[in-house]
């Protein structure tokens, strides 16, 4: 997703936040027009993350007011603490030493089982290499 916010320049908006001053009848018109423009664009961002979440996620973050609220919330609840990441990717070792082929299962959909594993053990830090991964 961060490629997604850097191509359309919102990145800053999700990591950092929208920075809106207390006083902005102290704001030139430039200025509050680059604040209604970010105001704007951080929106979009928030639309984005909305878009890319099933219902049960959506509703977790369904009450943030903005892409950093809940982009946040994502961050806190899937990256975890590093107990939580090693615990979680323990599992997933376990997980893809046993994985076998089901009887019902085409090729292709085994396939896609071991891809969507693999990318899950990659995102919580595991180093595997095409090797490990091809036997």
């Amino acid at each position: 997703m961060k490629v997604l916010y850097e191509s359309q320049e919102l990145w800053s908006l999700v990591e950092n936040g929208l920075v809106e001053p207390e006083d902005q009848s102290a704001l030139t018109q430039a200025q509050l027009t680059e604040l209604k423009d970010n105001k704007k664009k951080d929106k979009k961002a928030l639309f984005f993350i909305f878009q890319a979440v099933d219902l049960v996620i959506f509703e977790s973050i369904s009450s943030a007011n903005s892409a950093k609220e809940a982009w946040d919330t994502l961050y806190a609840a899937y990256k975890g603490e590093d107990k939580i990441k090693l615990v979680r990717l323990q599992t997933l070792r376990c997980e893809f030493d046993s994985l076998r082929m089901k009887d019902s299962e085409s090729v292709e959909e085994f396939f896609n089982r071991v891809i969507a594993l693999v990318n899950q053990m990659k995102v919580n830090g595991e180093a595997m290499e095409n090797q490990k991964f091809v036997e």
